[in-house]
């Protein structure tokens, strides 16, 4: 180790056991320990030795450092901004409080989150009511439920990438191939057809399952890379119903809304996977060192699919790059997001308007740009454009990024000395950002008082105290 600096570790210890399947006494006997002292780490009541640390890697196969490196920085992120809210903020939590309970206590963060994100809904209620008899109150917990059970897997789930993997092996390589394979499985194994139609037949559905007559229905819009997911939707739909039923039964959807779209959002996962089987995919992308477009054209995939599975290498021996991602309209709204170990925006709230993403982007171009946030992190963001499709009017992005350290392992980042060149100083959303020099601003920060003069005028906007 660099420091003396002690490691209490007892949270992710104790989500490592989880992932693996074991109690405390099994994991006690493979490590060489007795069972209360391992309970004594998982608490955080004894720190994690340089030996113990060697035990885990040998026993496990992990990665050292990322085990060690902190993932608790977006909890307390989050557990930040919520305690940045008018109702609390007077009471002027300290930075290092907030570190503390994120770090140590991730079960309270976690709870804390879930009563402010109630709180939050109860506050839209009165306008949801207004809205007339048809509106639906709550209609986002679903959406937030299933963000925060993906983001606590970390993106990752072992046992669809391993049940999907089995299946691409029978299925061929080449995008092409894989497609006339899943046909031709679906048909023999399943007596499904497939047929593509044109887009007024389905009016407005890009993929529809007809169950009475066992056909498989794809609008003439879809993509090539369209056709080929929803195939492989079908078929994990079909050949993997039962893991996929398994893995959200485990996560307890607190309703059937919230079942569902777990569902849909698994069945999503393994469709991924059998496109980009792990270990061929997680080859292929360090070999190219993260080409995205040569990535999209070898695996027959859209930008999105492509971006949705880089974040989703968290397979314990094989880690790939931790990547974020966000898909963004041009209003920079985010409809979907993958938080991976550091994502360096708000999590409540929008993103920083100094981010590059927020800009028109080209479909076939991505452009690459160096950020540091507030707290002198850096980090390295891809985006692309998507084209438009499906009549919308509006071109979306997908933006893609990983800490800058990574740099060396991304092609797209060639050229770029992550330590020294000038970086875009980012914040994690106006009404959080502390930067008061910042011309971009469209809010004051909510934890500072406004410094207003009507005898001067200031380059940056709501020029506010400094304390």
């Amino acid at each position: 180790m660099a420091d003396d600096r002690k490691l209490y570790l007892g949270p992710k210890l104790r989500v490592l056991r989880r992932e693996l399947g074991l109690n405390q006494t099994r994991m006690a006997e493979e490590l060489g320990v007795s069972p209360s002292y391992l309970n004594h780490l998982e608490r955080n009541q004894r720190p994690l030795t340089a030996q113990m640390l060697l035990r885990l890697a040998n026993v496990y196969d992990i990665d050292i450092r990322n085990f060690v490196a902190s993932t608790q920085e977006g909890a307390a992120s989050a557990l930040g901004e919520i305690l940045s809210d008018a109702l609390v903020r007077d009471i002027g939590i300290a930075r290092d409080e907030v570190l503390e309970v994120a770090e140590n206590y991730p079960g309270v963060s976690e709870a804390i989150g879930r009563f402010y994100r109630a709180l939050s809904d109860l506050r839209r209620l009165p306008e949801q009511v207004t809205a007339g008899p048809g509106s639906v109150a709550l209609r986002h917990a679903p959406i937030d439920w299933l963000r925060e059970t993906i983001a606590r897997a970390g993106n990752h789930f072992a046992e669809l990438d391993a049940a999907a993997e089995i299946m691409s092996a029978a299925l061929g390589d080449d995008p092409g191939a894989m497609q006339t394979a899943i046909r031709a499985r679906l048909k023999d194994r399943h007596g499904m057809a497939v047929q593509i139609v044109r887009e007024d037949v389905l009016a407005g559905t890009l993929r529809h399952y007809d169950m009475h007559r066992r056909r498989l229905l794809l609008s003439e819009r879809l993509a090539s890379s369209g056709r080929l997911f929803a195939l492989a939707y079908q078929l994990c739909s079909q050949e993997m119903a039962d893991g996929i039923a398994a893995q959200v039964a485990r996560a307890e959807p607190p309703d059937e809304d919230s079942r569902r779209l777990a569902g849909i959002a698994l069945t999503n996962y393994a469709a991924a996977a059998l496109i980009m089987p792990y270990d061929r995919f997680a080859k292929a992308a360090e070999q190219s060192r993260h080409d995205l477009l040569l990535l999209r054209t070898r695996f027959g995939v859209s930008m999105e699919q492509l971006a949705h599975r880089l974040t989703s290498l968290g397979r314990t021996g094989a880690r790939g790059v931790p990547f974020f991602m966000a898909k963004l309209d041009r209003a920079g709204q985010v409809s979907k997001r993958f938080d991976g170990e550091a994502w360096p925006f708000a999590r409540l709230g929008g993103t920083c308007p100094r981010w590059d993403a927020h800009g028109p982007q080209l479909p076939d171009a991505v452009q690459t740009q160096l950020i540091e946030t507030t707290d002198g992190r850096r980090f390295l963001s891809f985006t692309i454009g998507l084209p438009g499709d499906s009549g919308a009017r509006g071109r979306s992005v997908i933006a893609l990024g990983c800490e800058a350290k990574h740099g060396t392992r991304i092609v797209h980042a060639d050229g770029i000395d992550a330590e020294k060149a000038a970086a875009t100083e980012t914040g994690p959303t106006c009404h959080l950002c502390e930067r008061r020099a910042c011309p971009d601003r469209a809010l004051p920060p909510v934890t500072r008082a406004l410094d207003l003069h009507g005898y001067e005028r200031t380059a940056a906007p709501f020029p506010f105290r400094r304390v």
